[in-house]
């Protein structure tokens, strides 16, 4: 990686001191760029003091060489930040680690994605049809490694990058060869406080696209009209590419995979084989490749099974609209749910209510499940994840019924009861495999 003379000897600002921010940091730090780090918590500056990283209330520094660039890391707002109103003021110098690495990686071949689901689950595919077709992709950005962390190799150079709405918030200068959405939903609604602002902010990722670029999009998310508009009334010149879940039925006729036997998952191959299809492989690499995808853990990811009963982690579903789509993968459900809900998430369980057998309310926000679910159908409060199990072993044995499926599928962000998702999964399977000998012989 050749040093840029755009930020040697500048004097740039890093605000957010988390994985991004020090990725930024070590980099710019080798450039020879002068950089002034700051991260609001007190436990974090002591970590960075430590990374010998200079620490600096830099919105003080009234210095005749004032700062060039302001690097904000993903998970800092503006609108709520101790230095709002500086950064508001030096909003023109604001830049975002993804403005870096496309500085840095302009002769490179750059795939994002973002959307609400199914962002990691689609890298990764994509990841493995371009290694079967020889290609050698580097994953990462919102999954895996920090983009200032990732060095692609001198052949064939591409990267597929996962991009949250935190992340291209604030880019001004970050450009993709091909960039999806892959569907939105209501999200981090708490920070863009309504989904026209969320659906905008999504759609920066095709902004700043040339001709030669495609822009692929989901025409079956009910928020396709609005993102095709801003397409069309910003007078972009990227190929728009419209992705239905049909464009891969001939495909799903090759494929023995039951991982792709669910919607959503049959919407992120849409997306991957259209993507695919713009490198030039062909079909025969692509079943291939999709024939040996394994899932990614927490996502639908089956954990146990016989001809009575099924257990499914699905911790990764934080959303409403994210457990809908395992709710029609499945059927004679038992379903876990609970947590932390989205800032107005709204249940519709009308066309899953003949799905679902039972609910189990797990988390500390009952009363906001209670009446979601309301008369639906039939639920229990478990309060965690070890009651919810006890419940349903219990209902299970009662019931005459065979092909049972316990689905945690929480619908809710884990955080009143555990520290992330992949933790609140992992506890679900551990429990599932200590009652391994009682499932058995439900």
């Amino acid at each position: 990686m050749i040093p840029l003379a755009k930020y040697q000897n500048k004097k740039i600002a890093i605000y957010g001191m988390g994985l991004s921010g020090c990725s930024a940091a070590k980099l710019l730090k080798k450039m020879k760029t002068r950089i002034l780090c700051w991260d609001d918590s007190t436990k974090v500056r002591k970590k960075i003091k430590k990374m010998n990283f200079p620490i600096s209330k830099f919105w003080l520094d009234k210095g005749k060489n004032s700062i060039d660039y302001i690097l904000i890391s993903p998970g800092i707002n503006i609108d709520k930040c101790k230095i709002k109103f500086f950064l508001k003021k030096k909003i023109k110098k604001i830049i975002t680690d993804l403005d870096i690495f496309f500085d840095l990686n302009k002769g490179a071949k750059i795939i994002s994605i973002t959307g609400t689901n199914g962002k990691s689950t689609t890298c990764k595919l994509i990841e493995k049809i371009l290694k079967k077709a020889k290609y050698n992709p580097i994953v990462g950005g919102n999954i895996g490694s920090p983009v200032l962390d990732l060095r692609g190799s001198k052949r064939k150079k591409i990267f597929i990058l996962e991009i949250s709405s935190y992340q291209i918030q604030y880019s001004k200068l970050f450009r993709s060869h091909h960039a999806a959405i892959l569907n939105v939903s209501p999200d981090h609604l708490d920070r863009h406080k309504n989904m026209r602002n969320y659906v905008r902010i999504k759609s920066k990722i095709f902004f700043a696209q040339k001709k030669t670029d495609y822009s692929y999009l989901n025409f079956e998310n009910k928020h396709s009209k609005t993102i095709y508009n801003l397409f069309k009334s910003r007078k972009l010149k990227s190929k728009l590419v419209s992705i239905y879940k049909q464009d891969c039925d001939s495909l799903l006729k090759k494929i023995n995979n039951n991982y792709f036997k669910s919607v959503g998952n049959i919407e992120n191959l849409a997306f991957a084989y259209k993507i695919a299809k713009n490198f030039n492989i062909n079909d025969k690499i692509i079943s291939k490749a999709v024939n040996e995808f394994k899932g990614l853990p927490h996502r639908q990811e089956v954990i146990f099974s016989n001809n009575r009963i099924t257990f499914v982690n699905d911790s990764k579903a934080t959303s409403f609209d994210a457990s809908a789509q395992s709710l029609l993968s499945f059927n004679k459900i038992y379903w876990i749910v609970g947590g932390l809900p989205k800032n107005q998430d709204i249940f519709n369980l009308r066309k899953y209510s003949k799905k679902i057998i039972k609910a189990y309310i797990i988390g500390q926000n009952i009363s906001f499940f209670k009446k979601q679910i309301g008369k639906n159908i039939p639920f229990k409060v478990s309060r965690n994840l070890r009651n919810a199990i006890k419940d349903i072993l219990s209902d299970v044995k009662k019931s005459k019924n065979f092909k049972n499926t316990i689905l945690l599928s929480p619908a809710a962000a884990s955080f009143d009861q555990f520290n992330s998702f992949e933790e609140r999964g992992d506890y679900f399977k551990s429990l599932v495999m200590k009652k391994n000998n009682e499932i058995s012989h439900v």
